[in-house]
């Protein structure tokens, strides 16, 4: 069973830095991917990045130039640095492995940007 514990939520300003871990309880390099979903009150949940086994990442223009996903993988974590946050960005943030078929889930962490 894969366990995902998100970490670094809070509260900023507009302009401001996050920076989110994800610490897994197995070996992530064992994951095909790993990525991090967003969730805004009454929206769908959004793919925000995604990095794969072999170091490729990915982002929807929503997020690209501002978000940056990495991994350690002796820490067995996954990160999301948030730069120029914006109001929009505010939601849920939730980190996501996929193994074997299967798709785990963190237990999320909140983000709150302030205008």
């Amino acid at each position: 069973q894969v366990q995902l514990v998100e970490s670094g939520g809070g509260l900023v300003q507009a302009g401001g830095s996050l920076r989110l871990s994800c610490a897994a309880s197995g070996s992530i390099l064992s994951f095909n991917a790993l990525a991090w979903y967003r969730q805004a009150p009454g929206k769908q949940r959004d793919l925000v990045a995604t990095i794969t086994s072999g170091d490729s990442t990915s982002y929807p223009d929503s997020v690209k130039g501002r978000f940056t996903i990495s991994r350690d993988n002796a820490k067995n974590t996954v990160y999301l640095q948030m730069n120029s946050l914006k109001p929009e960005d505010t939601a849920i943030y939730y980190c996501a492995a996929f193994y074997r078929g299967s798709t785990y889930w963190g237990q999320g962490t909140q983000v709150t940007v302030s205008s």
